[in-house]
Formats: C-alpha cells, sequence, structure tokens
C-alpha cells in the first residue's frame, strides 16, 4: 500500500470522529525546549508524580532522540466547550473525550505502523493515584505521555502544522500527537 493510499485510508477511518484539524509531518519537524520543561517544573502540580510526566519520561534531550526514532507524526486537535477557562477543574475534566480519541486513533492507525508513540496535552490520569515513583505503571501501553512533558513546543508545532492553537469563547483546544514508525519488512509480510 502506497503512504498516500494508507493516508486515505486512515482519515476515512478518522472521519466518525471528533477530530477539529489535523496534519501529517516529519517527525524531525517537532521542536524542543528546555523552557518548557522549566515551566512543568515550576507550574505543574503533576511534575513529579506521574509515570506520564517529568521526571519519569526522562530528559529533554533522551524524549528528543526518543521521539526522532520514529519517521512521521500525525498531530491533531480537538476541542470541548467548557462554562469557565479559569476553573481548571473544569478544564481538566474536559480531557477524557480527547484522551478516548487519542487512544481510538491509535487503534486505528496500529495495523499500517510497526510502533506508535502517543502524546496527549496533560499528565495521563487513567488511576487515581499513580504509583510514581514507588512502583511500576499499571497500565503503560494505556499511559498517555504529557507533550509538553517530553519538552515539545506545542505553539510551534501547531503554527508548523496550520492547526489552530486556541480557538475563541469557552472553548478548550486538545493537541494530541502520534509518533508513527513504518513497519519492518517481515512485518509487512507476515
Amino acid at each position: 500500500m502506497t503512504e498516500q493510499k494508507r493516508r486515505e485510508t486512515l482519515e476515512e477511518s478518522l472521519k466518525a470522529l471528533t477530530i477539529v484539524e489535523y496534519q501529517w509531518m516529519d517527525a524531525e519537524e517537532l521542536e524542543f525546549s528546555q523552557k518548557v520543561r522549566y515551566i512543568c517544573r515550576t507550574e505543574c502540580p503533576r511534575y513529579g508524580k506521574s509515570w506520564s510526566c517529568p521526571p519519569a519520561v526522562g530528559s529533554v534531550e533522551e524524549c528528543r532522540k526518543r521521539c526522532l526514532e520514529f519517521q512521521e507524526l500525525f498531530v491533531f486537535s480537538t476541542v470541548a466547550e467548557v462554562m469557565d477557562l479559569e476553573n481548571m477543574e473544569e478544564v481538566l475534566k474536559s480531557k477524557t473525550g480527547h484522551e478516548r480519541i487519542i487512544r481510538k486513533i491509535r487503534d486505528i492507525f496500529r495495523p499500517y505502523f510497526g510502533e506508535i508513540l502517543a502524546l496527549s496535552g496533560d499528565s495521563c490520569y487513567i488511576c487515581e493515584d499513580c504509583t510514581y515513583p514507588e512502583g511500576a505503571c499499571r497500565h503503560p501501553e494505556e499511559m498517555l505521555p504529557c507533550i509538553e512533558g517530553y519538552g515539545i513546543v506545542v505553539p510551534a508545532l501547531a503554527e508548523k502544522a496550520g492547526i489552530t492553537f486556541m480557538n475563541e469563547g469557552n472553548l478548550v483546544t486538545w493537541f494530541g500527537v502520534l509518533l508513527l514508525k513504518e513497519k519492518k519488512r517481515e512485518e509487512k509480510n507476515a
């Protein structure tokens, strides 16, 4: 199957999902910054409390190297309407639907790629209490690491992708990234 045909097939499957905008890109177009990690460390209450966030995900350089092992990426956005953008609890609750969509997209893409790394717009909340750092992650296959936790500059990514970074009104814009690795020759022939 050609890359163009694969994309067309996948995009047809995605029509049933509430994706607002999306773009295919080369993984090397990702921009990383220590400043993003600094914001995680100094402003995010999940820093050091989740396997999906720093420092558990590794240094920015380790995350960059991990991401650049993939050839392409699929970046997309979803939106959720909230009553009050200043109410962080309400904003974070709106993320649940976004994470379901990330997992659905990952499941749709799995037969077409050898490996997929899915990143979400916030810390993973599968478990009420994360085992970090005392025990191993209970759901490593379902966990969605945070895009910013990897040091990825989301506004720059949105601009390169031509995706709206901030929607107007009381809309929360959530981003998702799937890094995609081609199947190995023996996987394709299986």
